[in-house]
Order: structure tokens, then sequence, then C-alpha cells
């Protein structure tokens, strides 16, 4: 009785990780907008609506900090900066497409 208790414990500790890597508001919009290959910032920030720039800046370092995203500076003035999904970030595709059409069949 006690080691059932025990492994949902650790399931949701489990998942409350998952959900600090990619659990973001912003984290799965800018996931998404990179599954079609590098991005500038510029771009991320017109292809995910309403995210300011502080925004933008944390969920990708958070995301960095994570293994999800790679961030490319060139040595250009002004910088150019891009950022790609890793192969953990591109492990998520299936996973964010799916929640994506459940999201169209239950939500909104």
């Amino acid at each position: 009785m006690g080691t059932k208790k025990n492994e949902l414990n650790e399931d949701r500790c489990a998942l409350q990780e998952i959900l600090g890597v990619i659990g973001g508001k912003w984290s799965m919009s800018i996931i998404y907008a990179l599954f079609n290959g590098k991005k500038r910032f510029s771009e991320l920030e017109r292809l995910v609506p309403k995210i300011n720039t502080r925004m933008l800046v944390k969920e990708l370092k958070n995301m960095e900090a994570n293994g999800i995203v790679v961030r490319k500076v060139f040595p250009t003035v002004p910088p150019t900066v891009e950022y790609t999904l890793t192969q953990k970030g591109e492990k998520l595709e299936p996973i964010i497409n799916e929640l994506y059409k459940w999201g169209l069949e239950y939500v909104g």
C-alpha cells in the first residue's frame, strides 16, 4: 500500500520537473515556432503573439539551460543570434502536436 503511494508521488515529482522545463506560459509556443528550423530572436518575437522581449529572453534562457534549444551568436554589429532545437527539443514535436490537436478539439 505504501509503495503505490510512493510511486504516485514520484510520478508527480517527475511531472513537476517536466513542467519546469516546458511548462512556462510561452515555452511550447516557442518550441512550436522552432519546429521549422532555426530562427532569429526577432523572428521568434513575431511568431509568438503577445510575448514581450523580457519574457522571450527568460524562456529561451530556461530552455537553453535545460538543453531544449541552442543559442548561436554571430559576431556582427549588431550581434545576430539564432536559436535551434536540440535533439532533445526535437523529440517534443509529436507530443506538442498531439497537445495542439487535443486543444483544438476540447478547448475553445
